[in-house]
């Protein structure tokens, strides 16, 4: 943007911390610290020793223990990301057929990946206006169900309910998990990235597995489909029980996901995460719904994420312009996904980011608003 209006806020107008993005994320600025305080210890070792074994061990650990997960699931970890894990999942884990709900940006490519993988059925895809979301309609030829609990372009999340039917039960969970509330018997891989909630960088990929889902996963292996050993699941199991990765993962990512899942559960596990988003959210709706200018994009409130606010404004203010502002002010990564086309911001409300930082983010932007 050429001609940026000059508009400084005064201080008390100023996060404390000026990152709201929707991932990457705000990451804990201590872990960095912590980090940086392992030398020669950690990073620039390698993957299939102690040290960073023990660090995967507790990333495991904390998972099981931050999702409650029933005796039998296990933790697996890949690389590459929940975009890779969409390829895994076409050669690993959908034996036929797979239903795939769209309602943003993110819910859909699963179900395109599907559609081009020649050795499977073309997939039934369900769609809802964008700001929605439709509901899974049991198929008895359908063996995966393909689910998204929070869409990140659209700022839309969705109870995890298993259909009344056969087949396994994928959740992408990218900007969910550690932030919303689950079931875990609602599901039998419930995958995401960690850079959004769990406050590290991308390139990996973590799956809670049912045992289901893993046998499905050895049955798949077990038969003469060909697999990329890359995106293969059955190794990424294997691997994974033996606290490492397949391939060679990003070792301050893992460290990162490892301090964020402490801290997280000192402070009191996934009831503590999932109150603070909350508040967080009920912060930055209120504000929206009380605003003369802006409004929620999701109309329904059961539907509005806690993790991830989309706010409209009407035709008399152009939302880039304000995100330009705000980032000259120090405040970051508030625009909307540009695919949705909508003139919006797009505000992060993982447990990482302070609800007072929030409040005054609020008023910054009325701050501005009143000046352009």
């Amino acid at each position: 943007m050429s001609d940026i209006p000059t508009i400084e806020l005064p201080e008390e107008l100023v996060p404390a911390d000026g990152r709201f993005g929707s991932g990457p994320s705000k990451v804990r600025t201590e872990s960095l610290l912590e980090l940086g305080v392992t030398g020669s210890t950690f990073m620039g070792t390698s993957h299939r020793q102690p040290g960073v074994k023990a660090v995967v061990g507790a990333i495991r650990g904390g998972l099981r223990d931050l999702f409650s997960l029933p005796e039998g699931y296990e933790v697996v970890l890949g690389v590459g990301g929940a975009t890779s894990f969409w390829a895994s999942a076409a050669f690993g884990l959908i034996e036929h057929k797979s239903q795939h709900l769209d309602f943003g940006e993110f819910s859909g490519k699963f179900a395109k990946v599907v559609a081009g993988a020649p050795h499977l059925g073309l997939p039934e895809v369900i769609k809802s206006d964008l700001g929605s979301h439709p509901q899974p309609v049991p198929n008895k030829e359908v063996d995966l169900y393909g689910l998204t609990h929070n869409e990140t372009t659209t700022g839309v999340m969705m109870e995890i309910k298993r259909p009344d039917a056969s087949g396994i039960v994928a959740v992408d969970a990218t900007s969910a998990a550690g932030g919303m509330t689950v079931d875990p018997t609602q599901f039998d891989a419930y995958y995401f990235s960690p850079q959004k909630v769990l406050g590290a960088d991308g390139g990996l990929w973590i799956s809670l597995m049912s045992p289901a889902a893993v046998e499905r996963i050895e049955k798949i292996a077990g038969s003469d489909r060909w697999i990329p050993g890359f995106l293969s699941l059955k190794l990424a199991v294997d691997n994974s029980r033996k606290d490492q990765t397949t391939n060679t993962p990003a070792l301050a990512t893992l460290f990162l996901i490892r301090r964020q899942l402490d801290s997280m559960l000192e402070l009191g596990g996934l009831d503590w995460a999932v109150s603070r988003c909350a508040r967080s959210s009920d912060i930055v709706y209120g504000w929206a719904k009380d605003s003369e200018y802006a409004y929620p994009f999701v109309s329904d409130p059961g539907m509005r994420s806690t993790n991830v606010a989309t706010i409209n404004f009407d035709d008399s203010v152009d939302a880039g312009t304000v995100s330009a502002v705000l980032r000259e002010n120090g405040i970051v990564d508030t625009g909307g996904y540009r695919a949705l086309g909508e003139n919006q911001l797009r505000l992060a409300m993982f447990p990482n980011v302070d609800p007072d930082d929030l409040e005054t983010l609020t008023r910054a932007i009325d701050y501005i608003v009143e000046r352009l």
